[in-house]
């Protein structure tokens, strides 16, 4: 049996448009960033969440006691050429893979 995996994307500070090499890489793989803006991280998302993935915010992201973080170490894309922005999806896919499979649980 399969759950359903939500995922959101925020920053401490959004960009004020999404990186067109970040939404051709993405489309490359069949996700559409059509509907998709930049948001805030905000407070009630952390809580809401059942894990916490930050990249390097350190004491600027929102911590609540009881919530599993961890900090990834990703390049940001908005420096790399489209093979890098390409190999920072690849490598996110895997750890966002890696994560779901950790989450199951059976009865």
């Amino acid at each position: 049996m399969r759950g359903v995996l939500t995922l959101i994307s925020a920053r401490i500070t959004p960009s004020e448009h999404l990186d067109e090499n970040v939404v051709t890489v993405m489309d490359e793989i069949g996700i559409s960033l059509d509907e998709q803006f930049p948001k805030p991280l905000a407070d009630d998302v952390v809580q809401a969440a059942d894990v916490v993935i930050t990249m390097s915010c350190g004491d600027t992201c929102p911590i609540y006691p009881g919530k599993r973080y961890e900090d990834w170490t990703i390049s940001d894309p908005a420096a790399l050429d489209l093979e890098g922005i390409r190999s920072v999806r690849d490598a996110l896919r895997t750890r966002v893979m890696e994560l779901a499979d950790g989450l199951v649980t059976l009865p």
